[in-house]
């Protein structure tokens, strides 16, 4: 006889709240209707922690110190019950609102261990040695100037940018494939070490500068030739959950440019890819001015590239709003990222603990970082400030080939005690992208900078699999 799971309250709240938000009906229930019912079922454990199932599919807990409510993933099999619970004390931003339960599947694993589809590989390939036959004249480099030599044409970097934008979180296996056929093109040794390659992720700025700089030279046949380079290779990245939620995002962005554009705007530039098509039937039309190809680039450029930027996540639909937290609220996604981490963590005894850990290398001079934290993982994380293991200012103690160290940033002082033993690779994997993604997303929001080689914390986990063979089952695809 098949065994029968004993019952959980967390898992039923869950099913119930999301039953009742897929209803049509919640569309029509005003927003204090919605914290009702949602009051009703929120849980209270042993230790008194009151918890919501609430926005963006997600559960939050109260802070019994001020009342707020945050982000933070329960701990399952532990026993709970219904409570009510005044429904004016919850604030509306944990109120669901329906769109954010429908948020696009992705994955919270680095690409350290579970390799890159090798198909999706080979596809980009292709694109790269395309774009790489370009003219440097007709395609400046005009950002990722610190990656890439300065004769490079900026199509290879919109290849580059589009990975690494729609990359949860861009630590790589130092012979993943994907990163090495770049190789040529770049003018220095990328950040880490053989084993992993820490990466930057730029900001969606830095895709957009490539297209604005040709809007405002009056070269709008480029600056749609280079749109559709981020279109093919966001295309290509679906095939990875690790890609797939900001890829969906940026091909919302440029496809509608892309769509008005004429034929011959694509004349002979690609050989695969979504938007290959448009090269068919093409003549040799000669640039025109910056308002002169598509009714979308009339209509979005108005000579400033943070105004391009704003239309394009305009353009991105209510699902995919998670994907873009990074870009339009740095505090909330760092919020998320610290979700995942602990969600990422669950195999541990006490994942809020083993989070501190991670959270304790973070540069927090200015002590911003306890009051962004629920009391659970702020009472961890202080436990190791007072016996002095968090980071303040520290930085790479050695200067590491190829890119500068930079002063101030994130601590890659000795990692706490307390030990992280994943069970498997791809838990491995899963805690290593959170605890990057985490970084990252406190860097967005703080200026701090991540050192070179990484996190002390995330480096001393990869120390522990580096020796493993690579699992050429990824299941991303």
């Amino acid at each position: 006889m098949t065994a029968v799971p004993p019952w959980d309250a967390f898992t039923a709240t869950e099913a119930e709240v999301r039953a009742m938000v897929a209803d049509p009906r919640w569309q029509r229930l005003s927003v204090p209707d919605r914290a009702h019912v949602l009051a009703a079922r929120i849980l209270v454990t042993p230790d008194g922690d009151r918890w919501l199932f609430g926005a963006h599919a997600r559960w939050h807990l109260l802070d019994p110190a001020d009342g707020r409510w945050h982000l933070a993933p329960p701990a399952r099999r532990v026993r709970a019950r219904q409570v009510g619970h005044a429904t004016t004390t919850l604030p509306d931003a944990v109120v669901p609102q329906g769109y954010d339960f429908h948020a696009e599947p992705g994955s919270t694993q680095a690409f350290v261990g579970p390799d890159v589809p090798g198909s999706l590989t080979e596809q980009l390939r292709v694109l790269l040695r395309s774009s790489g036959r370009k003219s440097e004249l007709d395609y400046p480099l005009t950002a990722f100037g610190e990656i890439f030599a300065s004769d490079v044409p900026s199509t290879v970097a919109a290849v580059w940018g589009t990975i690494m934008w729609c990359a949860y979180a861009p630590a790589f296996d130092g012979n993943e494939r994907l990163i090495t056929v770049f190789g040529e093109y770049l003018c220095r040794p990328l950040p880490g070490d053989e084993w992993v390659r820490w990466l930057p992720a730029p900001p969606l700025l830095d895709l957009v500068t490539l297209v604005a700089e040709r809007l405002r030279a009056g070269r709008s046949r480029q600056a749609l030739r280079l749109a559709a380079v981020m279109a093919d290779a966001a295309q290509i990245l679906l095939l990875d959950t690790r890609f797939r939620p900001r890829a969906l995002a940026l091909l919302t962005m440029v496809e509608p440019m892309l769509r008005t554009a004429r034929p011959e705007d694509f004349r002979g530039e690609f050989t695969s890819g979504l938007h290959s098509a448009y090269q068919d039937n093409a003549d040799n039309g000669s640039p025109t001015g910056p308002h002169s190809r598509s009714p979308e680039l009339r209509r979005d450029f108005q000579g400033d590239d943070a105004g391009l930027r704003e239309a394009w996540l305009e353009r991105v639909p209510t699902r995919l709003c998670r994907a873009l937290l990074i870009e339009n609220d740095p505090e909330a996604h760092f919020t998320h990222t610290v979700y995942d981490l602990v969600e990422a963590l669950s195999f541990m005894p006490d994942p809020p603990a083993a989070a501190a850990t991670f959270l304790a290398d973070l540069s927090d001079s200015r002590r911003l970082l306890p009051g962004r934290l629920d009391h659970r993982l702020r009472m961890a994380y202080e436990e190791l400030a007072r016996a002095g293991r968090v980071g303040t200012s520290a930085a790479d103690s050695t200067e590491p080939d190829g890119f500068p160290v930079r002063t101030g940033g994130l601590s890659v002082a000795p990692a706490p005690v307390l030990e992280v033993a994943p069970p498997d690779r791809a838990s491995a994997a899963a805690v290593l992208g959170a605890a990057y993604a985490m970084g990252l997303a406190w860097g967005r929001l703080t200026g701090a900078k991540v050192p070179e080689r990484g996190l002390a914390s995330q480096s001393a986990l990869v120390r522990k699999i580096v020796h493993e063979r690579d699992d050429h089952h990824t299941g991303h695809i």
